[in-house]
């Protein structure tokens, strides 16, 4: 028996990012054993019209596309959905954010509003993050077309349970836990909120009380101006021995800061937000969250069951400093990993995705 063919229409790394790296766990997967799997890269808009010369000539039976959340990109998705359509070709398109809806009916202007739901509206089906992201393409595709797909950890990242009993052990023995930001700095995701922390946290140790708390940072930086904002807030706030900034981490380096950090941040309401891989990654390591009701962050994190969830439009740094100072860590830890093995897997990620797969090649 033949091999359905699948054709990816997607970005790549590098860059590494959330929607990049989920990509990368697909293709890269055991469903290489079951399916012909063949990409199309549309990080590089200059490759525009070779990548639609590529689709053109495709004979996959279904092509998997994750869409962009800007303006600009839209425009290159209509061109591709509108070359699909032609050719009579079924289309999958994958959302890894909650941003798209919003956008469509708020920020375009009629005639690529109208087209949009169109495109969508031809569709044999949308993949969304999570429940509360469903309604974005509700009205413009039946319920019975809109899947759900969680983001997942993958294999290499996920601490195993003789690591974590370890570390669960030892948590009451560290006067000092471990705070860590791991994501792009950005400011809309929340660092300087996290900075400030280290200042509370200074001052506090200033008063004569014992220093509880440190703070780690690691993630890209995109521009200069961001740069200079963290590094000039750590030196002007003199909270140099309250933080450390790892750099751009991956493989070993990475797996060790998961598994000695104690407590994840990321105070986002960054707009094209979905459901962070780094939370679920922090989850998996048994950290506690803060975050916020941000996009699809409540289908994976709840206030008061396994983290903080501060509304996106009141972050408040002193309030959520002194919860994190008193909060008990071990409940968190051991209901984040649990979570993470029962739903957030590569093995349960693949394996919805196959479902799909199956269910999208074989009419």
């Amino acid at each position: 028996m033949n091999k359905k063919r699948i054709c990816f229409i997607a970005q790549f790394p590098p860059p590494m990012h959330g929607l990049s790296k989920a990509v990368e766990t697909l293709y890269n997967s055991e469903l290489l054993n079951e399916f012909e799997f063949e990409k199309v890269d549309i990080t590089n808009n200059k490759q525009f019209f070779m990548n639609l010369a590529r689709i053109f000539k495709s004979k996959a039976d279904l092509f998997y596309f994750t869409i962009s959340q800007t303006k600009g990109g839209n425009l290159r998705d209509l061109i591709i959905f509108k070359l699909l359509r032609l050719q009579h070709k079924k289309c999958l398109t994958h959302l890894h954010g909650g941003y798209y809806r919003q956008l469509v009916d708020n920020d375009m202007s009629g005639w690529q509003r109208k087209a949009n739901y169109k495109a969508i509206s031809q569709l044999d089906g949308a993949i969304v993050l999570g429940e509360s992201l469903k309604p974005i393409f509700q009205g413009m595709l039946p319920d019975e077309k809109i899947f759900v797909v969680p983001n997942c950890v993958d294999d290499e990242y996920l601490m195993s349970d003789a690591e974590f009993e370890e570390k669960v052990k030892k948590i009451d023995q560290r006067k000092v836990k471990h705070v860590l930001y791991l994501s792009n700095f950005i400011r809309s995701k929340g660092y300087p909120e996290v900075l400030e922390m280290a200042r509370l946290e200074k001052k506090r140790v200033e008063s004569g009380e014992e220093k509880k708390l440190h703070f780690d940072f690691a993630g890209k930086f995109f521009d200069e101006t961001e740069e200079k904002f963290f590094f000039n807030n750590i030196k002007d706030n003199g909270i140099e021995d309250f933080v450390m900034y790892h750099g751009i981490v991956g493989g070993d380096k990475k797996r060790e800061l998961l598994k000695t950090c104690d407590i994840f941040v990321l105070l986002t309401r960054y707009p094209n937000e979905g459901q962070p891989i780094s939370i679920l990654e922090a989850m998996g390591n048994g950290m506690m969250i803060v975050t916020t009701d941000h996009a699809g962050i409540p289908d994976i994190v709840q206030d008061g069951m396994n983290g903080i969830v501060v509304d996106k439009n009141n972050i408040d740094s002193d309030l959520i400093y002194n919860m994190v100072l008193n909060s008990k860590l071990k409940t968190y830890e051991e209901q984040n990993k649990e979570d993470v093995r029962k739903s957030y897997t590569q093995q349960i990620y693949v394996s919805d995705m196959r479902g799909i797969f199956y269910a999208k090649t074989s009419y």
